[in-house]
């Protein structure tokens, strides 16, 4: 793997990771946009749990590269819903935060 690959990687596994754990948390960054988007309240344990999963099956790629390439897919797929809802809502503005948290995984994806 290319020092440019795992240092993406690196960044991926951050930024899903840190957003999986920010709505663990209950940040407001993060929660207050989900309820303007009317995602029910009982979907984002799930949401966490993926993000999070994400980024550790991301790290986990550095052992075993099937497991990155498929937590990569899985982060692209979560974040394409991601901006499918936010376009739904019709919050337009928003539009460019999954696009970002997905960046990342999409690199990843075209350098293995």
């Amino acid at each position: 793997m290319s020092t440019t690959a795992t240092v993406l990687t690196l960044v991926a596994a951050f930024m899903a990771g840190f957003s999986g754990i920010s709505i663990f948390r209950g940040a407001k960054f993060v929660t207050e946009p989900l309820v303007e988007y009317g995602v029910p309240k009982g979907m984002w344990t799930f949401l966490g749990t993926a993000k999070v999963a994400g980024a550790l099956g991301l790290l986990a790629g550095f052992a075993v590269p099937a497991i990155g390439i498929a937590a990569a897919i899985g982060l692209v797929l979560y974040f394409t819903g991601a901006v499918v809802t936010v376009l739904r809502a019709r919050s337009y503005a928003h539009v460019a935060f999954p696009l970002i948290y997905a960046a990342p995984a999409v690199a990843v994806l075209a350098l293995v």
